[in-house]
């Protein structure tokens, strides 16, 4: 049967992990779009660099080459919403990380008001009640094209209001004695012995 097939990673490490501005400008991102872990951020991370990677080969290739392999580019970044198809080129170079993680499913739940927040987004997501175009999608990382954005819809009911909680009457307070007067208090009954009660009476 032969060896089981090794997937490689789809993310490369950063070259140099304990950057600081980067770290800092990660973990923004981390937390704007609602990232579980910085890998999901280096994989669009890695998307996007296959898109720079393949423009750059254009741009050094031979026209013929170029008036080829451009379509392909162009019409996979047209389809993502990213950029249209009359664009140059060098815009492909000028795209950030952002221009990408606006086409994932959970930022596109969010902005179509289907979730509160972005972690809640994630959350719809993952516990599959978001559908695309009809079919149950729970890859939080799913990049959408434009074709299917008015298709993100619930997969199921589900109601996002928090229940309504009957508010307990507060517990009336006994009016406190002014200074100088003293509260009555109940006379208490004594305990008398048997015989004391027979001479009571």
């Amino acid at each position: 049967m032969g060896d089981p097939r090794k997937f490689g990673n789809k993310y490369e490490h950063p070259k140099r992990l304990w950057e600081a501005d980067r770290i800092k400008e990660e973990s923004a991102l981390k937390r704007e779009y609602g990232l579980k872990t910085m890998r999901e951020l280096w994989v669009m991370n890695q998307e996007l660099k296959r898109m720079r990677r393949e423009a750059r080969r254009l741009l050094s290739v031979t026209e013929e080459e170029r008036e080829r392999d451009l379509p392909k580019l162009m019409n996979k970044l047209e389809r993502l919403g990213i950029l249209s198809r009359d664009a140059k080129l060098e815009q492909v170079l000028s795209l950030s990380v952002r221009d990408v993680l606006e086409r994932r499913l959970q930022t596109r739940v969010l902005k179509r008001g289907l979730a509160k927040t972005a972690k809640q987004a994630r959350q719809l997501i993952t516990h599959g009640f978001v559908s695309v175009d009809g079919r149950k999608v729970n890859s939080p990382s799913y990049l959408v094209p434009v074709s299917e954005d008015d298709s993100i819809d619930y997969y199921k009911k589900i109601d996002l209001e928090p229940p309504e909680v009957e508010e307990k009457p507060a517990p009336k307070e006994e009016p406190k004695a002014e200074e100088g007067e003293e509260k009555e208090e109940a006379p208490k009954e004594l305990d008398l012995p048997p015989a004391a009660e027979k001479v009571a009476e």
